[in-house]
């Protein structure tokens, strides 16, 4: 894009959010959703130190399955904002909690 005014830390952190689903959504199927490959590799790469996926198995499916609200086996943008929402929430209640 074109230089743009300086954006904040959070305008940042947003632009981010909708990039990084967006580099993972459009490998296969429907471009504006995540399919159930796409998303364990997007939780592998992107969140793999917060959820530990590599090492259960069942925590990819178990994560589609609680974020997958309208059932259609994918996830969306808005159910992926949910997830990133939910993990938000746990790590600002973590880091509080032990500073």
């Amino acid at each position: 894009p074109a230089a743009r005014a300086m954006v904040s830390q959070l305008e940042g952190a947003m632009e981010t959010l909708i990039n990084v689903f967006h580099h993972y959504s459009g490998k296969e199927g429907d471009k504006y959703k995540l399919s159930k490959k796409e998303l364990k590799e997007l939780l592998q790469s992107e969140l793999g130190c917060l959820l530990e996926t590599q090492k259960d198995t069942g925590a990819v499916e178990k994560i589609m399955q609680d974020l997958d609200e309208n059932g259609d086996g994918e996830v969306d943008f808005q159910e992926y904002v949910v997830l990133v929402a939910a993990l938000t929430v746990a790590c600002n209640t973590f880091f509080w909690e032990n500073a």
